[in-house]
């Protein structure tokens, strides 16, 4: 597709998302959650399809030697539509996010003043990989009153152009436009730069979800508000108080239980005081079943299976079966480590010191902050929001999982009894 044809794809696409949002802003709980009951039932219904055309996907990725992580991650069963369709129930059971009074007070003159939720408008969201990320981010726009532009990673275009046919049928069966959720139809990456550069007069906001390459473009180059993160550098400290067994247990899930995750572990500090008591048992248990710790000299003594680590690794987001892992002296050395090679995304402590405890969550300025739990609950649906689109690490706007609260604006809304203003 050329680039004047681009253009125009994309600025019509425009059009109908401006109008089509403006008239949904007005609609009903009900009628939303119908929509979004109807594309779940229509992925089941359409399954078949969906993974006959998630394994042209598939078969593409693996003719590139697309490497196995990233196969899985795009790979589409049974098992997992019904887990797509399962997330949209989910969704369904959420608050109506639009229309609620956030706020509420009375002036010393009468007025009354209310800060009321409202939909953000128009949201672009480019991702990679997942294609549940179709269904998931389309169900959250609807939820919380948005229209949306979705533009999917190449890899997985077949499955995301079948889920999207599925969306468009069930809000044209729920009686609303069908524009409210749109897919680019092309995989040229033209159309990416189209979007963040000269879209700004239709997208209100754009959210990119994958890896670091493209989140960065996305922020360099977006001419609209950006709500993303680039990395999950994700940190787990053990303090002296901590727990023996609890920690090894909590470190496990936080590191092995999805490694490709942005919530998945990335680094451990171990308090120099509880180090002799945990840390032998623990290289081993990371190691049996299957993950590679990188460690400096201090922790090397330890074990002789810990690969030297180098200055890269303390900020590398490694998605894969490595960690790091340092000592350091107390809380305020962990929290200084956190504050120089973190990326804001999730960070734990597991300690029973509640003094310690405050301290670092007073002081770590990320996201998320945990205390005796794994970092894999660092996700929208883990924390009640049925699903999210991704994790905002910014300050502006949303930060954390961004779910359908997080896809809303206010307005202020003033009620007088005919006050004026001297």
């Amino acid at each position: 597709m050329g680039i004047e044809n681009i253009k125009d794809v994309m600025n019509g696409m425009g059009v109908l998302a401006k109008n089509a949002a403006k008239r949904f802003a007005q609609s009903s709980d009900q009628q939303k959650n119908l929509a979004i009951h109807l594309i779940s039932e229509s992925l089941l219904k359409n399954a078949e399809k969906i993974i006959a055309a998630n394994n042209k996907d598939v078969d593409a990725a693996k003719k590139r030697n697309i490497a196995e992580p990233m196969i899985d991650r795009l790979l589409l069963n049974n098992e997992r539509i019904d887990a797509m369709a399962s997330s949209l129930g989910e969704i369904i059971k959420i608050k109506d996010p639009i229309n609620q009074i956030i706020d509420d007070w009375e002036r010393p003159n009468g007025l009354r003043i209310q800060r009321v939720s409202v939909p953000l408008g128009v949201i672009g969201i480019i991702y990679e990989s997942r294609p549940n990320v179709t269904s998931d981010a389309a169900a959250l726009c609807i939820k919380s009153g948005n229209s949306v532009i979705l533009r999917g990673g190449s890899e997985s275009f077949e499955s995301n152009k079948t889920i999207h046919a599925c969306l468009s049928q069930a809000l044209m069966d729920a009686n609303l436009d069908p524009n409210i959720v749109q897919f680019v139809p092309t995989k040229d990456r033209e159309a990416v730069g189209y979007m963040l550069s000269s879209m700004h007069q239709y997208l209100d906001v754009i959210i990119p979800r994958g890896g670091k390459s493209l989140v960065k473009r996305v922020q360099d180059e977006a001419r609209v508000p950006v709500i993303g993160h680039l990395e999950g550098i994700c940190h787990v400290y053990v303090h002296e108080s901590a727990k023996i067994n609890a920690s090894k247990e909590v470190i496990l899930n936080a590191k092995m239980r999805r490694t490709g995750i942005c919530g998945a572990a990335e680094t451990i500090l171990i308090d120099r005081n509880i180090a002799p008591m945990i840390l032998k048992d623990l290289i081993n248990d990371l190691n049996k079943v299957g993950c590679e710790v990188r460690g400096d000299d201090e922790v090397r003594n330890y074990s002789i299976t810990v690969v030297p680590s180098n200055d890269d690794d303390w900020s590398t987001e490694y998605l894969d079966a490595i960690i790091s892992c340092k000592i350091v002296e107390d809380v305020d050395e962990a929290i200084k480590h956190i504050e120089e090679f973190g990326s804001g995304h999730t960070d734990c402590i597991i300690a029973e010191n509640s003094d310690v405890v405050k301290t670092f969550i007073k002081n770590v300025d990320s996201a998320i902050v945990m205390h005796n739990t794994s970092t894999q609950f660092a996700d929208g649906g883990e924390f009640g929001m049925g699903a999210e689109i991704g994790i905002a690490t910014g300050r502006i706007h949303a930060r954390g999982p961004v779910g359908a609260m997080q896809l809303t604006s206010y307005k202020y809304v003033v009620h007088g009894s005919g006050q004026i203003r001297s």
